[in-house]
């Protein structure tokens, strides 16, 4: 157990790396659409004063609730806007503290996890699969259930996801879990 403890630790850290790389140099500009700075001015403008009175929120723009929503919906543009009333740095540390020990909590579950599977491959496999199934789940589901979104930025998300996540378990797998599962011990 300890040796999984340690070896999430550094897994995590692995993981972080992969986002970090992702996220924090210019190829996660590939996840973005960019506005010049006139456009970005004025959709900045717009949303302090059409958004700033309701205050921090998600929007959905316009809002199928009504009838003239739905009509609105239909001719376009339409928009799902995350808007935070407040400004906030480009970088924040205490969401990248956060964020590596979220993923050192994810890499002990994955060790927990496939502790007892018998071998290396059997291990990695499953891990795998996993990964898979939650990066389709959790990063496509959206733009497929919410068909109106780009699919660009959610590809983006779900590779990095997929790679962060295999590669810090394959780390974890691989320099600190035995060869081979220990043989379950009392009643089955």
């Amino acid at each position: 157990m300890i040796r999984i403890l340690i070896g999430s630790v550094i897994a995590g850290l692995v993981q972080f790396i992969v986002g970090a790389l992702a996220w924090a140099t210019p190829i996660g500009k590939l996840a973005f659409t960019e506005l010049g700075e006139a456009e970005t001015a004025q959709v900045q403008a717009a949303l302090a004063s059409g958004l700033t009175a309701t205050g921090t929120g998600t929007y959905f723009i316009p809002s199928p609730e009504t009838a003239a929503g739905t009509v609105l919906l239909g001719k376009g543009p339409v928009a799902l806007v995350h808007f935070n009333t407040s400004g906030f740095p480009p970088m924040d540390g205490t969401s990248l503290i956060t964020g590596l020990i979220l993923s050192i909590i994810v890499m002990f579950l994955v060790g927990m996890a496939v502790q007892r599977l018998p071998d290396f491959a059997s291990r990695m496999r499953t891990m795998m699969l996993f990964a898979a199934a939650t990066v389709l789940y959790f990063a496509f589901s959206l733009p497929v259930y919410n068909f109106y979104m780009p699919w660009a930025w959610w590809v983006f998300l779900g590779v990095e996801e997929f790679l962060a996540f295999t590669l810090g378990a394959f780390v974890l797998i691989r320099w600190f879990m035995p060869r081979e599962a220990a043989p379950a011990s009392g009643l089955n």
